[in-house]
C-alpha cells in the first residue's frame, strides 16, 4: 500500500488569524515523521464562496470551477489534520462552509484534531466531530487543544507547552492507524 498522504488544514480565513502560526508548529513536528506525506492546505488559498452549487453535494454535479479544483484536492487525501480556532462555541462559518462543498470526497477518511482559543477550542471540537460524522470521516481520539492564553506568546507566536508534541504525536500516530484501515474501503 502506498504511504497516506495527509492534509494539514488551516480552517481560518480571516485576517490577523493565528491558524498558520500552529499549522506550522504541527508541520514542524511531522517533519521527521515517515508513517506519511504531510502538506499544508490553507483555506484562505482556496477562494471559496459562500457555497453557491446549485445540487447536493452527494450528487457531485459540480457546476462551478471552485468547487471542482476543491474536489480534486481533497479526493487526494487519505486524512486530514484540521487546525481550527472556535469562534463564539463554534466552528469558523469559511471552515463549515468549506466541508459543505463536498461529501463523497471526504467519506472514509480520517481526521484528527488541532483546536485552539481561549477555551482550547474544545466547544468547537465537539461540534466538529458531529458535522465529520455526517460526511463520513471517522475522527480519533486524541487531539491537540492549544490555548491562546498558555501556549501562545502575546495570543500569536507558539509557545505550546511539552505535552503539547506528546499529543500531537497521539493524533497522529492514531491517525495514520485508522487512515491505513480506512484505505481498504476505498
Amino acid at each position: 500500500m502506498s504511504p497516506l498522504s495527509v492534509a494539514v488544514v488551516v480552517c481560518s480565513t480571516r485576517p490577523e488569524r493565528v491558524g498558520p502560526a500552529v499549522a506550522q508548529w504541527v508541520m514542524d513536528q511531522v517533519a521527521n515523521r515517515a508513517d506519511a506525506t504531510y502538506e499544508l492546505v490553507d483555506l484562505a488559498d482556496q477562494d471559496l464562496p459562500l457555497l453557491d452549487e446549485p445540487q447536493p453535494a452527494s450528487a457531485q454535479e459540480y457546476t462551478k470551477d471552485h468547487t471542482k479544483a476543491w474536489s480534486r484536492k481533497i479526493a487526494g487525501y487519505d486524512g486530514f489534520v484540521f487546525v481550527f480556532p472556535e469562534y463564539n462555541r463554534g466552528l469558523p462559518a469559511a471552515f463549515k462552509n468549506a466541508l459543505d462543498f463536498l461529501y463523497v470526497e471526504w467519506n472514509d477518511k480520517v481526521a484528527g484534531m488541532v483546536c485552539y482559543g481561549s477555551s482550547e477550542g474544545l466547544r468547537a471540537a465537539e461540534q466538529l466531530k458531529q458535522v465529520l460524522g455526517e460526511l463520513q470521516i471517522a475522527t480519533v481520539r486524541g487531539q491537540v487543544a492549544i490555548s491562546t492564553y498558555d501556549d501562545m506568546q502575546d495570543y500569536s507566536k507558539m509557545t505550546p507547552r511539552p505535552y503539547q508534541a506528546s499529543n500531537l504525536d497521539t493524533m497522529l500516530t492514531q491517525l495514520v492507524r485508522w487512515g491505513g484501515a480506512l484505505k481498504t474501503l476505498r
